[in-house]
């Protein structure tokens, strides 16, 4: 393991990490806010952390194997996100404990979107910036970035990306480069953006409240900048424009990728992750229509469509936004809701779960199983549209699922423990095991009045859910430390 050259390469991503410490700090100064200090000596702070694990292993330039990519992965999200709670830990008005500082920046980072912080209208504008910028920095992804515009990195850019890039295969490039890659992957999420932003600001949001609800659209993250997120705006159009760029978000940016090249929109209808990632956006807003409509929970249809294709793609996105409380909902939808969490975006988007993809490949294989036992001589392959699969993509699909429900349930288990009731335990798992946010029962509004201890357990659920559970968990087998 090439120790000095991590460390070489962890002290330039910090480095660059202290520059997304100025725009709040402009920001600062334009409102006149008073927050700007707290920016400015974190990124002092950074500066100097990054300078002081660059500088001693300047000259340590060897490539590195996909081991070592992953341990850079894990330690370069772990110590953003600590450097990335010095703004909040360093606030005098609001003042926030160091947890809770620690937490809310690895639920920004992570885009997963559940807050300790109430009281939003009246936070300073920087911070309210930051922690959307947060969240559009750790949707794609901060270390594609770097691959993407940093090639003086001296590492196989290709380690970093495969640690990195969320879903079930990989290898898969866009671009024959890697840089190439990255690059084409960021163009498409800063165009999203600025359409998404455009939009808000159209339908009547201020470009402020644009800017910043795009960052945690985009990046299906959840932050507002409002205590009562998108429900502030009151607005049906307002929603909708949510509604379809997270469902843009929840596709995979190499499928994008593809018809723009192409210039043929006929490329998502041959894709089988996308047409069953409409079908369950679909399938759910419409039973949640359906029981809202029976229960006459709004006033008009109109309305009750409206929210409920709003929140259902919000939660099953694992966006987060909210505009009603959807746990206050009738009989089932709570917890059908959350539970399509689980499902999430498509592989290579930025929604959180365990993946459509994956998902269609559990269904698949459950079939070959049952199929087996009417006819056990009988040959069964498994296809994605018309490309038969091997049997070791199957085998990565049912081993990330096995360890996605052990960890989901030690976390759970960890959580009851310390005092939560159950209820609350297992949604908090879900929201930040899936990247989700929200939950039921005592996290539904905001994860503020939980323990300390649990707090720090669900910062782990966090790292767990953005690197796809293999990648942190790779570092506690025996042999990835073997020579």
């Amino acid at each position: 393991m090439k120790y000095r050259s991590i460390i070489r390469i962890l002290g330039i991503l910090v480095g660059i990490f202290s520059i997304s410490m100025l725009p709040p700090a402009l920001v600062s100064l334009i409102y006149k806010d008073g927050g700007g200090l707290a920016f400015v000596l974190a990124f002092v702070a950074s500066l100097i952390i990054g300078m002081i694990l660059w500088y001693p292993n300047r000259a340590e330039m060897g490539d590195l194997k996909a081991r070592e990519g992953f341990l850079i992965v894990v330690l370069f999200w772990t110590v953003l996100g600590l450097a990335g709670a010095m703004p909040f830990a360093f606030l005098d008005v609001p003042e926030i404990s160091i947890t809770d500082a620690i937490f809310e920046s690895f639920s920004g980072l992570t885009t997963t979107g559940a807050t300790v912080l109430t009281g939003l209208d009246t936070y300073p504008k920087a911070i309210l910036f930051y922690r959307q910028q947060l969240q559009w920095f750790g949707g794609m992804g901060i270390i594609v970035l770097a691959v993407a515009i940093l090639p003086m990195l001296g590492i196989g850019g290709l380690q970093l990306y495969r640690a990195e890039t969320p879903g079930p295969v990989k290898d898969s490039k866009m671009t024959p480069r890697i840089a190439d890659t990255a690059k084409h992957l960021w163009f498409i999420y800063l165009a999203l953006t600025i359409s998404c932003t455009l939009a808000y600001w159209a339908a009547g949001m201020t470009l402020f409240d644009a800017i910043c609800h795009s960052f945690s659209t985009i990046a299906i993250g959840g932050f507002s900048t409002h205590d009562a997120s998108l429900g502030y705006f009151d607005s049906p159009l307002i929603n909708w424009i949510c509604v379809i760029f997270l469902l843009i978000s929840g596709v995979n940016f190499a499928l994008h990728y593809g018809v723009v090249k192409s210039r043929s929109i006929l490329n998502y209808l041959k894709d089988p992750e996308f047409k069953v990632f409409l079908g369950i956006q679909l399938g759910l807003t419409i039973l949640c229509f359906l029981v809202l409509l029976d229960n006459n929970y709004f006033e008009t249809p109109e309305t009750a469509f409206n929210q409920a294709a709003f929140q259902a793609v919000s939660i099953s996105t694992t966006a987060g936004f909210a505009t009603d409380s959807f746990a206050d909902w009738p009989l089932f939808l709570p917890i059908l809701l959350i539970f399509s969490s689980f499902i999430g975006g498509c592989a290579g988007s930025t929604g959180g779960g365990l993946k459509v993809v994956r998902v269609i490949l559990l269904y698949l294989q459950g079939l070959r199983e049952l199929n087996r036992l009417v006819h056990p001589k009988a040959v069964f392959s498994i296809k994605l549209g018309r490309k038969a699969l091997p049997d070791r993509v199957i085998d990565a699909v049912w081993g990330f699922f096995s360890a996605y429900a052990v960890v989901f349930v030690v976390i759970m288990i960890a959580l009851i423990a310390t005092g939560m009731d159950d209820l609350s335990a297992f949604s908090a798992t879900v929201a930040c095991l899936n990247n989700l946010g929200p939950g039921l029962g005592e996290v539904a509004s905001h994860f503020g009045s939980i323990p300390d201890t649990a707090k720090s357990i669900l910062v782990v659920a966090m790292l767990f859910g953005r690197l796809e559970v293999f990648t942190l968990l790779v570092l506690f087998t025996p042999t990835f430390w073997r020579s």
